[in-house]
């Protein structure tokens, strides 16, 4: 007998991080030390506010049964910190809460497309920005951002055809990988874009809050206009560390938000409650832990890009996210191979460019997440290794 499986399954290889962490075993093994930089997880803990938020609700056996929908209370608390974050007015009918950005995203297209619509997304970007409208059997169409662009989606030039057949397109800055922001006027020039071609705007806003030298991280719903056509998703994971307990919300135009909530309706009971009461503590918390966060994130940024620089591998400083991204040395044609030289000879781990699309290609993105003293120690490593020379 021979067992059949799903064709799309043949789109689902080994993911990257396996392999990265098969190599990285492999040297630690030699005794070396080695510095991951690989994958984002934030080494910061959660405010100790919300963890007794999560430990007294964790604590009463009633908020062990079905939770079925959000609790009045945390509804509330979004509400509450968009209208304090952001400037933006919502109500409850205008929010959803997902197990994270990751899984809304990869069921979003579901309540949206039909097989063939054409989704949007960028190149490069972030793996489940295709993974998830692909899950609907969309088609996948990439749009480049390009230096010469500031990083930005070329409007004007899309093609027409493309433009007609978009069901809806992934917006997201700052930009994991490439570390990027964008200016208040693309959002506005987005917005009118959308609604003359009827595209749905789709914007992960993920990384607002770790953004650097002085910007601003914005919703794109604080822009006018941007509920008649957008939805964004807000995550708890990057801003708060709260990552293991998957909380995340869906919020923007009323009627698309109830129709993924529809459809999250028949895969899901809802959100554990001691998590969803640690997610109240999070939102309707002081900020400060937010902001002395981005502050050590940025003094990161500094240590490596400003370390890279001046021992001769020019890199660009992160505007914004937990990460960094680099054109990989001159010397040097694949992104994946020279990861692995990397590795094997300063111990730094960081992941292929490639594995966020073809323009990836050629570039590597460091985590931000080692402590200031053990990325100067990385980027000595790196020095010391040989491999810029």
């Amino acid at each position: 007998m021979k067992l059949q499986t799903a064709e799309r399954m043949k789109d689902y290889e080994e993911g990257i991080f396996q392999l990265l962490n098969e190599k990285k075993e492999e040297v630690e093994k030699t005794g070396k030390k080695v510095y991951n930089l690989s994958v984002g997880t934030p080494d910061f803990e959660p405010a100790p506010h919300i963890i007794e938020a999560v430990v007294e609700a964790a604590g009463k056996p009633e908020n062990y049964k079905y939770s079925l929908k959000e609790i009045p209370e945390l509804l509330q608390a979004v509400i509450t910190r968009y209208k304090k974050r952001y400037e933006v007015e919502l109500n409850p009918s205008e929010v959803t809460a997902v197990y994270g950005s990751q899984e809304g995203i990869a069921h979003i297209g579901l309540s949206l497309c039909n097989p063939g619509d054409v989704v949007l997304v960028p190149d490069p970007g972030y793996p489940i920005f295709s993974i998830g409208p692909s899950l609907a059997m969309a088609d996948i169409v990439a749009y480049p951002l390009l230096k010469e662009n500031h990083y930005l989606p070329d409007l004007k030039g899309m093609e027409e055809n493309i433009r007609k057949r978009a069901k809806f397109m992934i917006v997201s800055y700052p930009l994991n990988p490439i570390c990027k922001a964008a200016p208040d006027s693309f959002y506005q020039e987005l917005i009118l874009w959308a609604k003359e071609n009827n595209i749905i705007i789709v914007h992960d806003n993920a990384y607002s809050d770790i953004i650097y030298d002085g910007r601003l991280g914005r919703s794109i719903l604080s822009f006018e206009g941007a509920k008649d056509i957008c939805v964004e998703f807000y995550s708890l994971s990057k801003s708060y560390n709260y990552t293991g307990a998957r909380m995340g919300f869906l919020v923007g135009n009323e009627f698309l938000v109830q129709n993924f909530k529809k459809l999250r309706s028949q895969i899901d009971y809802g959100a554990f409650l001691p998590v969803q009461y640690g997610a109240v503590a999070a939102l309707t918390g002081p900020d400060d832990m937010i902001k002395n966060q981005c502050i050590e994130y940025q003094k990161r940024r500094d240590a490596l890009c400003g370390g890279l620089r001046k021992i001769g591998w020019q890199i660009e400083d992160s505007e914004g996210t937990m990460f960094a991204w680099a054109g990989i040395p001159q010397k040097y044609t694949d992104d994946v191979e020279f990861v692995m030289e990397l590795l094997e000879r300063s111990g730094v781990l960081c992941t292929p460019g490639s594995s966020f699309g073809k323009l990836g290609k050629g570039h590597v993105r460091f985590a931000l997440t080692m402590p200031t003293e053990q990325i100067k120690e990385a980027v000595g490593a790196i020095e010391a290794s040989g491999i810029l020379k």
